[in-house]
């Protein structure tokens, strides 16, 4: 049976989704979707004053009604937030609607992409090393869980990576 023709990417905060995801939907000339993006254009507001205000449980439910919403369209390409396996409904959803690949990077990866960037609340912290390795050893196993794909993005250029998830995806959608 044919899968339907729409990609989502899970994994961790600095794994490459939202880059690689504008690579792939071009490549599969698809719309693009980064479920952060959707949610401060909807709320006017950006990730962190949403944790600050309504806390993680607030932004929890935001996330998931975004995913909800855009995992029902076809034809696109859609970036999740590190944290949006978290709610059981929404790695249901995410399943059922189409093709889930998770890329995996490992904690050294994530430092050094996030430590400069102020937009990730879950950061905010004297150790973010620690951070991330806590999230990891919870997300790891639902990441694994939810996905039909792993592909490792460590030390590998966008387009590498996006090409060999296509590799992979081909067989789903032919």
């Amino acid at each position: 049976m044919k899968r339907s023709v729409n990609l989502f990417l899970i994994g961790p905060m600095g794994a490459g989704k939202s880059t690689i995801g504008k690579q792939l939907a071009k490549e599969l000339k698809l719309e693009f979707f980064d479920a952060d993006q959707e949610i401060e254009a909807r709320s006017g507001a950006d990730i962190a004053w949403i944790f600050d205000v309504e806390g993680e449980e607030g932004f929890r439910k935001r996330e998931a009604a975004v995913i909800d919403e855009l995992s029902q369209m076809q034809g696109i390409v859609l970036a999740t937030g590190g944290g949006a396996i978290l709610n059981s409904e929404s790695r249901t959803r995410l399943a059922a609607r189409g093709t889930v690949v998770y890329l995996c990077a490992t904690v050294a990866q994530q430092v050094r992409r996030t430590t400069r960037d102020k937009r990730r609340p879950l950061l905010h912290n004297e150790v973010p090393e620690l951070t991330l390795e806590e999230i990891m050893s919870l997300r790891d196993p639902l990441y694994r869980e939810v996905a039909d794909i792993v592909v490792q993005t460590d030390g590998r250029t966008v387009r590498a990576v996006a090409l060999e998830v296509i590799e992979l995806i081909e067989r789903d959608w032919l």
